[in-house]
């Protein structure tokens, strides 16, 4: 093996030294791939974005609910709530029904139960009360709002769940999918003759690994069924920006990066199966709060500064940052399914819980992450109660709390000190971001070239100002592109809400996209002083294998809320390869549509 690696090592020495031979040849391969990255990489992200963005998930069909008047009115939701508010998932209006009158709640196994909502006039199955804890409906049973008989019937034998109107298809991977093998592969060449003295073939290695990985992700996804991969296209895009990044700063750190990425494609496949069982969500959520509360008193109990802020773990050379997988236990102990939603204490265990995770950090002096913790906090609260009085009173708190700590904390103080003028301070506390700004605006258009960028130089270049150096090495072009990448998850996981299947789904994917969307802000605009630099990755693309992990694992809440045919991981794949689906015509009646 030795002798294979060094003769690979002689071959990729010996490329190198071809261009030396020929300069000018050298000067246009080095123009040639400055222009061909960023046209692949438009080629390739225009359509999957503009996938994200227009994506429209229609509801799936569960149940159907006859009603007094013949009408019958489709169960769209794993958790519907009836009543007579506009809000309703289905809604009744008869004067006798509360505005949100009783929960239709779909387990698992296909079986059914009601809860009560408080309602005036009660809820009752084949005439009898409706207890506190719920009770089971079959189908065929008659339920009772208020006196008001509705029957739950099943869908044909014919059918299957699906989208009233016609499934909404994602676009076609393929293309992608080889524009960004191609970026790849010029990355890897373009590293393996420019790349660093002595670590070119390493870059080359795990960028080409890298390509494996995920052509090796998309074959066994479409042999079990899968489709629908914008977003793993996405995250493979800024996965491949990190490398990138990786080898340019810190060379040596690039299998650590690589292995990273390997992890967390398995963390988004582990997690997204896990993700399918309500049930067994439902009972891992308090551990889940236990792991985000352990994970941030670790970092505090034994974290080492770096950067300001010791939130750093290092186990036999090898560091970590808890408060980045902390962030996937807070979301999940955050979201609830409809039935944990009817009970009082619900928030307020919450907001404890908040309390906890954002406290450890203000005493780690990890002021972004905490911030980036209290927004995900607001909404997830308010998807939860709706309640704004309360959530003023909080941000009322927040703000005052805030102050506080950056009157107590000299690092962060001189962090606030600098913002709005670090040109005046550029030798001292605006040294990184006059920097930023500067080699950002030296990479123009298309970057001075992958690798021969000057930001890696300064101090934490690989991880808060991440951007800049985007913007030197690979052009405007791709910084921009890689910030729309995020912007588009977030937007598709606002238009699937609607369509979500459960509210944990809805509330998970709502506060992963806040979660991405806001740590893009801070990382972002506090590289370019718009904000106050607090330190914060750019997610997927800065180099740490903490945050790399926790990127990929978010984005199995943004999967799982996806309830397009055969793309989600909340359900398992189609058993039949062409259904028979059907559709409501105009007149709202159900039609059989013929198979393909």
């Amino acid at each position: 093996m030795a002798e294979f690696y060094s003769a690979l090592a002689a071959w990729a020495d010996g490329v190198r030294q071809l261009p030396l031979a020929h300069p000018e040849l050298l000067a246009w391969w080095a123009l040639l791939t400055r222009l061909l990255f960023p046209i692949l990489a438009l080629a390739m992200l225009v359509q999957v974005i503009r996938s994200l963005v227009r994506a429209a998930p229609r509801p799936e069909v569960w149940a159907r609910l006859a009603l007094p008047n013949g009408a019958v009115q489709l169960l769209t939701h794993w958790e519907n709530i009836l009543g007579r508010s506009d809000s309703c998932d289905l809604v009744l209006n008869y004067p006798v029904v509360s505005r949100q009158h009783a929960a239709l709640i779909r387990a698992e196994d296909d079986s059914w139960t009601v809860h009560d909502l408080g309602s005036k006039s009660g809820t009752a199955v084949n005439g009898v009360p409706v207890p506190p804890q719920g009770a089971p409906v079959a189908m065929g049973d008659v339920l009772s709002l208020g006196g008001v008989e509705t029957v739950l019937l099943p869908l044909a034998e014919d059918q299957v769940p699906r989208a009233p109107g016609g499934d909404v298809k994602p676009v076609s991977p393929w293309g992608s999918l080889l524009l960004l093998t191609l970026f790849q592969l010029l990355a890897a060449a373009h590293f393996l003759v420019f790349g660093p003295e002595g670590a070119n073939l390493r870059c080359a290695a795990c960028l080409l690994a890298l390509t494996g990985l995920m052509w090796l992700y998309f074959a066994a996804m479409r042999c079990a069924g899968r489709v629908g991969f914008e977003m793993e296209t996405v995250a493979f895009f800024l996965s491949t920006l990190s490398l990138a990044v990786t080898a340019s700063s810190a060379p040596a750190a690039l299998p650590k990066q690589l292995a990273a990425v390997i992890l967390g494609v398995i963390l988004l496949l582990v997690l997204g199966v896990f993700l399918r069982d309500l049930g067994r969500v439902r009972k891992i959520r308090w551990l889940m709060a236990a792991g985000a509360v352990g994970l941030l008193s670790l970092s505090l109990l034994a974290g080492t500064e770096k950067y300001g802020a010791a939130n750093w773990i290092s186990l036999g050379g090898l560091s970590f940052q808890p408060s980045e997988l902390a962030k996937l236990c807070y979301i999940f102990a955050g979201a609830a399914t409809l039935d944990r939603l009817f009970r009082k204490r619900n928030l307020g265990l919450f907001i404890l819980l908040t309390g906890l995770c954002t406290g450890c950090l203000a005493l780690m002096s990890d002021f972004g992450t905490a911030a980036i913790f209290f927004v995900t906090f607001l909404v997830i609260a308010y998807l939860r109660s709706g309640d704004f009085a309360t959530l003023s009173l909080i941000c009322g708190g927040a703000v005052f709390g805030a102050l506080t700590l950056v009157s107590i904390k000299p690092y962060i103080l001189r962090r606030f000190a600098a913002w709005g003028h670090v040109w005046e301070q550029a030798s001292g506390a605006g040294f990184q971001q006059t920097r930023t700004m500067s080699a950002a605006a030296s990479g123009g258009l298309i970057g001075v070239g992958p690798g021969e960028g000057w930001l890696h130089n300064v101090a934490a270049a690989d991880t808060d100002l991440v951007f800049g150096m985007v913007c030197e090495e690979w052009g405007l072009i791709i910084a921009v592109l890689a910030v729309l990448c995020v912007l588009a998850l977030a937007v598709f996981a606002v238009r699937c809400c609607r369509a979500g299947r459960s509210s944990f789904y809805t509330i998970a994917a709502c506060a992963a996209a806040s979660l991405l969307v806001f740590q893009l802000t801070l990382n972002v605009l506090g590289s370019v002083d718009i904000l106050p630099l607090t330190g914060v990755t750019f997610p997927f693309v800065s180099n740490g294998g903490s945050s790399m992990l926790a990127s990929w694992g978010i984005l199995a809440f943004l999967k799982a809320a996806d309830t397009r045919t055969g793309a989600s991981f909340a359900a398992p794949a189609p058993r039949l390869r062409r259904p028979q689906w059907s559709r409501l015509n105009a007149s709202g009646k159900e039609a059989a549509h013929e198979k393909d």
